[in-house]
């Protein structure tokens, strides 16, 4: 008899044996698909990420190339009236900018350019120290975090 439930025994451990690659084989699959899905939804975020990036980019280049406009569109001013005080405005496309032309006495000016696209804002400033005969800028840049 001992014989019989060896022989059983063993028929069941073999067979115990050969079931078990099913099993690795389907945890394998799961955990690869895991893996895959992890790799794939990491892929779309930094895609979305980068697309986020890229706008406000593109927006704040559009912006400090209108403040630019701007602060030449009041620099043509001076130009044309040497007395000229006052605000240009101007809107173009998405944005919109104005420039501040103030006398600081005798021939100085000072301009303060400042542009909008959607939530993106760029400020310029310039100071002018002589008009005529030549218009001569001191020093023109840009305002950071204002």
């Amino acid at each position: 008899m001992s014989l019989i439930i060896l022989k059983h025994f063993m028929a069941q451990h073999l067979s115990d044996r050969k079931s078990q690659p099913g099993y690795i084989a389907l945890v394998s699959v799961l955990v690869v698909g895991a893996v895959g899905v992890v790799v794939a939804t990491s892929m779309l975020l930094l895609g979305v990420g980068g697309s986020r990036t890229s706008l406000a980019e593109q927006q704040s280049n559009q912006a400090q190339a209108l403040a630019d406009a701007c602060a030449e569109d009041a620099l043509q001013e001076i130009r044309d009236s040497t007395p000229f005080t006052g605000t240009v405005m101007h809107t173009i496309g998405a944005g919109s900018c104005s420039a501040t032309v103030t006398s600081l006495g005798g021939q100085n000016r000072e301009i303060e350019s400042t542009a909008t696209v959607d939530d993106v804002t760029r400020r310029v400033n310039i100071f002018v120290d002589s008009i005529t005969p030549d218009l001569t800028i001191l020093s023109w840049e840009e305002v950071a975090g204002f």
